[in-house]
């Protein structure tokens, strides 16, 4: 991320949480909200009309769903950061919205405390869980599933790379920790979405816990 404000998309049917959310942000500097909308197929159509840095989105809304615009959106904007914002907390519902992309996950009962460091944390490539959401993250994690590919098919920078992003760094982070640019960084976290068939930073973390590579919180 650069030093302009983060461009944030609001995709919400309920018209007093849009307004919360809003007004959360709005007293933010680093954030500037460049729309709001109250259905699936509005969402996709405001992602395509202006550019968005993070898409904060319900699961629950008339038309399409959070996880159908969740799925669009990464294939249409593979870039975009996505935070769901719900009220639900079961495994389901956590290993859809992660499988399907979301880069982070939170509950809207902690949405004035977490929000903005939910939005911070996706914006700079970290993966970000409400705390009641973390546990289900790891058994989606340690369930019997077969990795998408081999850790083997990785090179040991991109071994590296995967590590520091499931620890949590920022790509800035990673970039001076391995003495490599930012735009570096950011290729070796495209090839290692490539090779192991992921679309968010939340499967890259599922993936290193898998693997071994990091601990669950």
């Amino acid at each position: 991320m650069n030093d302009e404000p983060m461009r944030v998309l609001l995709a919400d049917d309920h018209t007093l949480v849009r307004a919360g959310v809003r007004r959360i942000l709005d007293a933010q500097p680093d954030v500037t909200v460049v729309g709001e909308v109250a259905d699936g197929e509005a969402a996709l159509r405001a992602l395509q009309a202006q550019p968005v840095d993070v898409l904060v989105l319900d699961l629950t809304m008339p038309g399409l769903d959070g996880f159908e615009v969740l799925k669009r959106a990464k294939e249409m904007k593979p870039e975009l950061m996505v935070l769901v914002l719900t009220m639900h907390s079961d495994s389901e519902y956590v290993a859809r919205a992660v499988h399907g992309g979301a880069d982070g996950y939170l509950l809207k009962d902690s949405a004035v405390d977490d929000l903005v460091s939910g939005i911070q944390a996706v914006a700079s490539g970290r993966a970000y869980f409400s705390p009641a959401v973390q546990r289900a993250l790891t058994d989606i994690a340690r369930a019997k599933v077969a990795p998408p590919r081999p850790l083997g098919s990785l090179t040991e920078r991109e071994r590296e790379v995967l590590r520091l992003v499931a620890e949590g760094l920022t790509t800035k982070e990673i970039a001076a920790r391995l003495e490599i640019s930012v735009r570096t960084v950011e290729s070796h976290r495209a090839n290692l979405m490539r090779k192991l068939d992921v679309r968010s930073v939340a499967r890259l973390t599922q993936f290193a816990i898998r693997e071994g590579l990091v601990e669950p919180e």
